[in-house]
């Protein structure tokens, strides 16, 4: 079956895989590829995204294809959702295959109680996340890194603030990668970008990020859920934010950069926000280790925020249930890495989607090996989130990786026409969900009718053999960036 748009055909390959063959075009190097179901995809060919994935395919040293989780939507760029891993030690490495807030990520924390439990103190725990964490365009906290201590936290991640009493040893090695990027420096990091990251460890932002007050719905998997800690009726907490200015920095100071130099690189591209360099160029390697030292910065400062939630906990419902707030895991958005796939070294660039490591991989906590990397795909303020485990049809199909969440179907921009914030807040706290933005503006902009369909999101991705569910979690509460 095929399906017809104005600039390319979509041919189905399977019930949950759709490619644009690499002959639509003569400057695409590979196909591309995107994991949709026919409801999605009509959403999905209403910006120019897969436009854009075409354009992705045209970066030298691409391997195999590339792909397009069914959360995709336009991005700078790449689209987000999108996936493609170029050959080294030329292939490019490109800022905008990252994405400007560099590590987004998710962490979920368990708390040791039932929703029963939680009772009324759970719009005054609420309420004091929103104290503890500050959120918000520009926001910044009390916890300062600048000089010395900054490189810290740039060369090692969450392991810099644990000498200043911030989380655990447990809640490092229950984070991807160990919270810790490889090749990172300081050095490779503009002294705007430092300025932009001295004072926000420990702050939400703003835009889609969010901490969420949680119950455990549903269990799909009952050993996987048993492996990560999570029972039915359980409330945990889910924090989605990256690297802040910091990140955002980095990106902008090498989308110049590579600009500037792919000429000399012989790099034709047809979109200049694709901006790239071969890996092992001086800029390459430039990027690649600012890159690591802005996603140490994002893995930091979601362990300071971690740290600010068991704080906020420890306030409104007891020292001994702070103690026991464990950390399930700490998963990366928007990153590239260095990874090996068959007999290949390939720089795998994840925008917008997240490792999915099936059971056995090291890269796994022991804790989980036997049954595989913890995934979680939020939803939207009004919707259901779900953790899921990777599979092994991830190492097959995708570069190990999986999508980050429901994805907008929406601009900013026409949500805010569609709803107020004043109205979407009191549809919300009629669903029972507590709500604290520093806005009405970006309350609108997050409308969960301004993104696609969660469920159907999460279905797709398991039929194709990417990550499979484990547990459902229904919001009680959210404080908005």
């Amino acid at each position: 079956m095929a399906v017809s748009s104005s600039t390319f055909e979509l041919i189905q390959l399977d019930e949950t895989l759709w490619e644009i063959p690499m002959t639509a075009r003569a400057d695409m190097r590979v196909p591309a590829r995107v994991f949709a179901d026919r409801e999605l995809l009509d959403a999905i060919t209403g910006d120019r995204s897969l436009d854009q994935l075409q354009n992705v395919a045209t970066l030298p040293g691409i391997v195999d294809a590339a792909l397009a989780m069914p959360d995709i939507h336009q991005g700078y760029g790449f689209p987000v959702g999108g996936v493609a891993a170029t050959e080294l030690p030329d292939g490019v490495v490109s800022p905008g295959g990252v994405g400007y807030d560099i590590n987004c990520g998710v962490r979920l924390l368990a708390l040791p109680l039932s929703e029963e439990e939680l009772g009324t103190r759970r719009e005054p725990f609420v309420h004091e996340l929103s104290r503890a964490i500050p959120a918000g365009a520009g926001k910044h906290g009390a916890l300062r890194a600048a000089g010395a201590d900054l490189d810290d936290v740039l060369r090692e991640g969450p392991r810099a603030l644990i000498d200043r009493g911030l989380g655990t040893e447990h809640d490092v090695e229950h984070t991807e990668s160990g919270g810790r990027m490889p090749g990172a420096d300081p050095n490779a990091v503009s002294e705007r970008a430092r300025l932009r990251g001295a004072s926000q460890l420990g702050t939400l932002g703003s835009g889609n990020h969010f901490i969420e007050l949680q119950r455990v719905e549903r269990i799909y998997d009952r050993t996987a859920a048993t492996a990560f800690g999570l029972r039915e009726g359980q409330i945990t907490v889910l924090i989605h934010s990256g690297s802040r200015g910091l990140g955002h920095q980095v990106c902008t100071d090498y989308v110049r950069t590579m600009d500037a130099v792919r000429a000399r690189y012989g790099i034709e591209l047809p979109d200049r926000q694709l901006a790239c360099a071969p890996a092992s160029s001086s800029e390459g390697q430039a990027y690649l280790a600012a890159m690591a030292a802005a996603a140490n910065f994002g893995f930091a400062n979601r362990h300071a925020m971690a740290h600010a939630v068991r704080e906020a906990a420890a306030h409104v419902l007891g020292r001994d249930v702070a103690q026991e707030i464990r950390q399930v895991y700490d998963v990366a958005h928007n990153i590239a890495k260095v990874e090996r796939h068959g007999e290949r070294d390939l720089c795998v660039h994840r925008k917008g989607a997240t490792r999915a490591f099936p059971a056995g991989s090291l890269e796994i906590p022991v804790a989980y090996r036997a049954v595989g990397q913890p995934v979680f795909i939020p939803g939207s303020m009004g919707t259901s989130s779900f953790v899921l485990a990777g599979q092994p049809g991830s190492m097959e199909r995708a570069f190990g990786t999986t999508c980050h969440g429901a994805g907008r179907s929406l601009s900013r921009t026409a949500a805010r026409k569609r709803i107020s914030g004043n109205e979407l807040r009191r549809q919300l706290e009629a669903q029972g969900i507590v709500v604290r933005c520093p806005t009405n503006k970006g309350l609108a902009e997050e409308a969960p009718f301004a993104y696609k369909d969660v469920e159907r999101v999460v279905a797709v991705v398991e039929q194709a053999g990417l990550a499979r569910r484990v547990a459902q979690l229904r919001p009680l509460g959210v404080v908005k960036g």
